[in-house]
């Protein structure tokens, strides 16, 4: 993706920004404080939302994203690294929180790159996401099970039906809060390394 091509996703994404989703950012970010790694920054639509007290670190596969974040943060020194979420550069216990948003459908391997977050996160560390899951409803299910196999056809990396939560759990996260939005497509999710939120 060249510079061009990231400032037109980000121009693509206005209208859902708008329709809620950077409302829903706001939700997930508001008390955001301590090192923080944003995994999967893209081109930095959560930036703006960070409180002072919060020092991020970005990290996304593609370095053209990286390089609009770091024009949205003001501070051109934001720590940001072209990596993958499989392999994180950072050593263990790093990060008081880990973010994402709208990547999880993406990430090829999700229950690698959670054990590569538990490991950078301090132990009383937390993980914050905001996700496109699997419907909540049985209309909404039926919709992203049947869009699935098309919609990855055409775009080949996001996945429409994953059930992001119970993957958390799975790699020994314990969920401390979800909400579901967007007519049951869309899920808030707060977790903790220890279960000390």
């Amino acid at each position: 993706m060249s510079t061009i091509e990231a400032e037109q996703f980000d121009k693509g994404m206005r209208f859902l920004e708008r329709w809620g989703i950077g409302h829903l950012r706001r939700e997930l970010l508001h008390d955001v404080t301590g090192r923080v790694l944003e995994v999967g920054a893209g081109t930095g639509a959560n930036l703006p939302l960070y409180g002072r007290s919060a020092h991020t670190t970005l990290i996304d596969i593609k370095s053209d994203r990286l390089v609009l974040a770091r024009r949205k943060s003001g501070e051109p020194d934001t720590p940001a690294s072209v990596a993958n979420a499989h392999h994180l550069p950072f050593a263990s216990d790093q990060f008081d929180v880990v973010v994402g948003t709208l990547v999880f459908c993406s990430i090829p391997q999700p229950e690698l790159a959670l054990a590569e977050i538990r490991r950078v996160l301090k132990p009383d560390g937390r993980l914050l996401l905001l996700e496109h899951t699997r419907g909540h409803g049985p209309l909404s299910r039926r919709f992203t099970d049947w869009l699935q196999p098309l919609w990855f056809a055409l775009q080949g990396e996001c996945h429409l039906n994953r059930e992001t939560a119970v993957t958390v759990q799975n790699a020994g996260f314990t969920l401390e809060h979800s909400s579901i939005h967007g007519y049951g497509l869309l899920q808030i999710m707060r977790a903790s390394v220890n279960g000390n939120w």
